[in-house]
């Protein structure tokens, strides 16, 4: 069965990243090295920031070619979490707005990993 359980992330500064993610998830980091930062979140996956000076192999991309993903479940979730993360300083990419799918914002992390937070449309 193929069932993954870890998203690593190829980051400049797993410390960094680790006080980023911190202020996003509420709690810190389970690991947290000169090379590597570790999250365990409440749904049971766990979230990797490997420093990208250190990987092997060594990463040929890194940060922007892909998306974390955060659903939640209404429209006022979104505008909650966009309104808190803007008051934590969090480069918004796409503001507010309405798709095909449902109602998002894309905010940046320090390595320029994309974090899309999503509420689907009803029909979905």
């Amino acid at each position: 069965m193929f069932d993954p359980n870890l998203i690593l992330l190829y980051v400049d500064s797993p410390a960094a990243s680790a006080a980023f993610y911190e202020k996003l998830i509420g709690h810190p980091p389970v690991e947290l090295s000169a090379t590597f930062a570790l999250f365990k979140l409440e749904s049971g996956l766990k979230l990797g920031f490997w420093s990208k000076h250190t990987v092997e192999p060594r990463a040929a991309a890194t940060g922007g070619g892909g998306e974390l993903a955060l659903t939640v479940a209404n429209h006022a979730a979104v505008q909650a979490l966009y309104a808190s993360w803007r008051l934590l300083g969090v480069s918004i990419e796409q503001e507010l707005t309405e798709m095909d799918f449902g109602y998002t914002f894309v905010a940046l992390d320090p390595d320029q990993h994309r974090l899309r937070v999503y509420a689907l449309n009803a029909e979905r």
